[in-house]
C-alpha cells in the first residue's frame, strides 16, 4: 500500500526536492527491505552505498606485510590486499574484486582508444593453443617450463597461451593471400595470459595468470613495418602520459619472442626487477642486459655517463621481420599479384601490471593514489555520524549524491555514498584515503551554516577545500573520466 501511495506523492511533488527527500527517508525506514529497494529505484537514481560494496578483506590493519612464506611483499601488493581490491587464490593468481575490475575496464577502454586511433582492430583468440603450432616455431622446447602444458582426452598436447605469435600468424595464413591494399593490418586483443613463473611475487607485478594487451601487425615491407612500429610506440607514450606515469622507453633484448628490434616501456621504481642504464646527456636508455658488462659510457652521444636504476616493465615492443610469417606462410599479394611474405611486429602491454605498477609509484605507504582515469569511483560522499548534531544533514548528503550523478554526465555511476553512519567521520575518512577516491566530500558542520559549504578533500594533491554547492559542481564538472 505504501508503495502505491509513494507513486501518488511523486506525481504531486515533482518540484519540491526537500519534501521529496523527507518522504523518501520516511518510506525507506520501512521494515520491509524489498519495499526499501523498490522505493529507492522509483526515484530514478539508486545511490551506490559503501556498505553494499563487495570488499571481503576490507581495510584489515597490517594485511600484506609478508606473504605466507615469509617473503617480503611490495607496497602495491600490501595496499591492494588491505583495501580488498584483490584476494589471493593460488600462487601467482588472484581474485580481481569489483573495484579492481572497474579500474581494469577503464584501462582497457583507454587502451582501445589509443590502439583504434592508429588503426588497430580488436579480436579475441583462444587461450588453449595447440602444441603443433609452437613446435613449428620451435618455441615449444625453447619456452621450456614457462609454459603451462596439458593434454586432452585424445592425448593431443596444448599450452595455455603466454603470447600469441603462432596463433595470429596461422590465422592470417589460413585466409589465403591478402592484398597489399589491406596492409598495414593491426590486430590486437586484451585477454588472460598464463606463464608458469618459478617465483611469483609482488602481487599483480609478477603472477602466473594476468591480463595483457597484445597487438600483432602485418606490413608490406621492412620500411613500412618500422613506420608501424614507431606509430605503436608513440601510442604507448600517449597512453602512459594520459595516466600520468613517467615511463621510459629503453632498448631491450628480443628474448624468446625473437626479431630484429625491441624496446621496453619501463616505469622507474625501487621494487622493479629490471636494471636500466640511462644517459644523463641524451635520450639514450637501455636494459642492462643489452649492454657490455661494466659499460658506463653512452654509445649514442659518446659524452654522457650511464647511471643505473630499477624499473617495472609495463610494455614491450618487437619488430619481428618474417620470423613467424615465413614459418606459417602468411603472405600478401603485391601490386604484381605475386605472393610476398608479410613483415611483422608484436606489441604487449601488461594490463594488470600497469594497474599495480601505477599504485606502486603513485601511492603513499598508507593510501592508494590512482591515476585519475583509473580510479574505480571518482567521488565518495560522507554523511554525518548517526546521533551527531549534524545528523539532520543526512538527507542533504543523499540528495547531493543523486545530483552529482544526474547533472554531471561524466560522474554517472562514479559517486558512492558512505552510509556507514555508525562510524565517525574520521574513521570513514581514513578508509576513503586507503581506497583512493580522488575526491571525498564531507557533509558536516559547515554544510549547516547560513552559507552552506562542503568540505572537499582531493586525494591527488592532499588539499582540503571548503566549497559552496556551485563551487563543488564547478570543480567536479572538470573531472575527466573514461
Amino acid at each position: 500500500m505504501e508503495a502505491v501511495l509513494w507513486q501518488c506523492w511523486r506525481k504531486l511533488l515533482p518540484s519540491q526536492p526537500g519534501v521529496l527527500t523527507q518522504a523518501t527517508r520516511r518510506l525507506s525506514s520501512s521494515a520491509d527491505p524489498a519495499l526499501k529497494v523498490s522505493t529507492t529505484r522509483s526515484t530514478g537514481a539508486s545511490p551506490l552505498l559503501v556498505s553494499r560494496l563487495f570488499q571481503p578483506s576490507s581495510l584489515r590493519e597490517g594485511q600484506g606485510q609478508e606473504s605466507q612464506s615469509g617473503e617480503k611483499t611490495c607496497k602495491s601488493q600490501r595496499l591492494m590486499l588491505q583495501a580488498g581490491l584483490i584476494h589471493p587464490s593460488n600462487p601467482g593468481c588472484y581474485y580481481y574484486l569489483p573495484a579492481t575490475v572497474r579500474a581494469i575496464e577503464k584501462l582497457v577502454r583507454l587502451i582501445d582508444q589509443e590502439m583504434q586511433g592508429i588503426g588497430g582492430q580488436k579480436l579475441d583468440m583462444p587461450s588453449l593453443c595447440a602444441a603443433e603450432l609452437w613446435r613449428r616455431s620451435k618455441r615449444w622446447d625453447l619456452m621450456g617450463r614457462d609454459l603451462f602444458r596439458l593434454k586432452d582426452r585424445h592425448d593431443a598436447e596444448y599450452c595455455l597461451g603466454p603470447t600469441h605469435e603462432e596463433a595470429i600468424t596461422e590465422l592470417l595464413a589460413s585466409q589465403g593471400h591478402l592484398s597489399h591494399k589491406q596492409l598495414p593490418l593491426l590486430l590486437y586483443q586484451v585477454t588472460r595470459k598464463f606463464r608458469d613463473e618459478p617465483r611469483p611475487r609482488f602481487g599483480l607485478l609478477r603472477g602466473r595468470e594476468f591480463y595483457m594487451k597484445d597487438m600483432y601487425t602485418f606490413d608490406t615491407s621492412e620500411r613500412a613495418a618500422h613506420l608501424t612500429y614507431q606509430n605503436v610506440c608513440q601510442a604507448y607514450t600517449r597512453l602512459f602520459a594520459r595516466l600520468g606515469l613517467q615511463c621510459v622507453q629503453v632498448q631491450a633484448d628480443t628474448g624468446n619472442i625473437g626479431g630484429k628490434l625491441s624496446h621496453e616501456f619501463q616505469l622507474p621504481a625501487e621494487v622493479g626487477e629490471d636494471r636500466l642504464l640511462v644517459c644523463g646527456n641524451c635520450a639514450f636508455s637501455a636494459n642492462v642486459e643489452t649492454m657490455e658488462p661494466g659499460q658506463t659510457d653512452c654509445p649514442q652521444c659518446h659524452k654522457g655517463t650511464l647511471t643505473e636504476s630499477k624499473g617495472i616493465e609495463v610494455g614491450h615492443t618487437f619488430y619481428l621481420g618474417t620470423k613467424y610469417s615465413h614459418i606459417f606462410n602468411a603472405t600478401f599479394s603485391n601490386p604484381q599479384s605475386k605472393p610476398v611474405v608479410a613483415e611483422m611486429g608484436c606489441f604487449g602491454l601488461g594490463v594488470t601490471r600497469i594497474l599495480a605498477a601505477a599504485i606502486e609509484v603513485l601511492s603513499t605507504e598508507n593510501a592508494i593514489h590512482w591515476p585519475g582515469l583509473l580510479a574505480p569511483y571518482q567521488v565518495c560522499i560522507l554523511p554525518p555520524k548517526r546521533g551527531s548534531k549534524e545528523e539532520h544533514l543526512e538527507g542533504l548528503a543523499e540528495e547531493l549524491c543523486h545530483s552529482l550523478g544526474s547533472t554531471i554526465p561524466g560522474l554517472r555511476g562514479e559517486v558512492v555514498l558512505d552510509d556507514r553512519t555508525q562510524l565517525t567521520i574520521g574513521r570513514r575518512l581514513k578508509d576513503a584515503g586507503c581506497l583512493g577516491y580522488p575526491y571525498v566530500i564531507v557533509v558536516g558542520r559547515s554544510a549547516a551554516e547560513d552559507l552552506p559549504r562542503f568540505e572537499v578533500r582531493c586525494q591527488q594533491s592532499g588539499e582540503t577545500m571548503f566549497l559552496s554547492r556551485e563551487g563543488l559542481m564547478d570543480l567536479l564538472s572538470r573531472v575527466e573520466t573514461i
